[in-house]
């Protein structure tokens, strides 16, 4: 039998940087009738997500309804100084969670540079997606797999990071804590650490309708873990970094940042990923299901590296060989 290594508690604490009861005072006046839609996007990296706030003057019912938006690109990496202006085209809708009672909602948007025109008003050029916007070719993808029903199911790591010192929460201030083995899905102070935060994140996305599946805390202190499916198609990325998007708003009420670095401590610690579930009506179909299954991963086994290269910077830190494999290899 395994003996359960000892865990300490920290005297450390983060605190908010402003005093939450005055906003408290303002929570419950009225809107007036008008309706607070916060836009959401990816930013210019890639993986940094941006927002801002436009006032409706009643809650669109579908979000079709939603007015196409812009905003300044060369503030974000997504434009040029020159030719900055960027659409905000509304993908998706969720109720927020944040500015309650109301009928406020969240917008995930994608990205495109606008339409071109000549002199006369006549567009040359349509509105097309701009670099960043991976999201129109991996609709494009889904729109035409959808016979098959892709199910998605994401499991997102993540670690609890000090604001002020950019070290997992919890954590010594000058020094490390005791060996991983206790942290897995724990219980108790000095193991699971940051729950309140968690906690919070979780209700979040009930509230804002995505489909959470679960919460977890993971293998290294101040790591923990949301799941979001099975979801239908290119829902499950708009949910997904939804979610996302909801772990850095908590994350502000607390002091604390949700990074979703891949590797945060060098060392014999456990990196963060964003592991992918998938499957389709014939990897789901009873009797040839693993057969299919075999087909479909010899075929990504081709591509591996090109599918790791699109997967985003620092899983070369990551993929060592140590908990997951390595980098270079495709295992099942």
């Amino acid at each position: 039998m395994q003996e359960l290594r000892d865990v300490f508690g920290t005297t450390d604490r983060v605190e908010s940087l402003l005093d939450h009861s005055i906003g408290d005072k303002f929570e419950r006046l009225s809107q007036s009738g008008k309706v607070a839609a916060e836009y959401v996007w990816i930013g210019g990296t890639g993986s940094d997500l941006r927002s801002k706030t436009k006032t409706l003057n009643k809650k669109p019912s579908k979000v079709e309804d939603l007015p196409v938006w812009n905003f300044d690109g060369s503030s974000t990496g997504q434009a040029p100084g020159d030719d900055s202006e960027v659409f905000l085209v509304p993908r998706a809708m969720y109720p927020d969670p944040f500015r309650q009672p109301g009928e406020n909602i969240l917008v995930m948007c994608d990205c495109y540079e606008p339409p071109r025109v000549d002199e006369s008003g006549e567009t040359k050029v349509p509105m097309k997606p701009i670099p960043t916007n991976t999201r129109h070719a991996a609709n494009l993808a889904m729109e035409k797999a959808k016979d098959q029903e892709p199910w998605f199911g994401i499991e997102q790591e993540y670690t609890l990071l000090n604001s002020a010192t950019k070290w997992p929460l919890g954590w010594p201030k000058n020094g490390y804590p005791g060996p991983q083995g206790p942290y897995y899905c724990s219980a108790g102070a000095g193991a699971a650490i940051g729950r309140e935060v968690i906690e919070a994140h979780y209700k979040a996305c009930m509230f804002a309708g995505i489909d959470i599946s679960g919460v977890n805390a993971e293998v290294m202190p101040g790591q923990w873990e949301f799941q979001v499916g099975p979801v239908t198609g290119i829902a499950a990325g708009d949910q997904m970094w939804m979610a996302r998007y909801l772990l850095l708003r908590v994350g502000e009420l607390y002091n604390v940042i949700g990074s979703f670095d891949p590797k945060p401590v060098p060392g014999d610690w456990n990196g963060a990923g964003g592991h992918v579930n998938f499957s389709s009506n014939a990897t789901r179909k009873e009797g040839t299901g693993w057969d299919e299954i075999k087909k479909q991963i010899g075929k990504l086994e081709k591509k591996h590296a090109l599918h790791i290269a699109s997967y985003g910077e620092g899983n070369e830190r990551r993929l060592t060989g140590h908990t997951p494999c390595l980098i270079s290899c495709l295992v099942f």
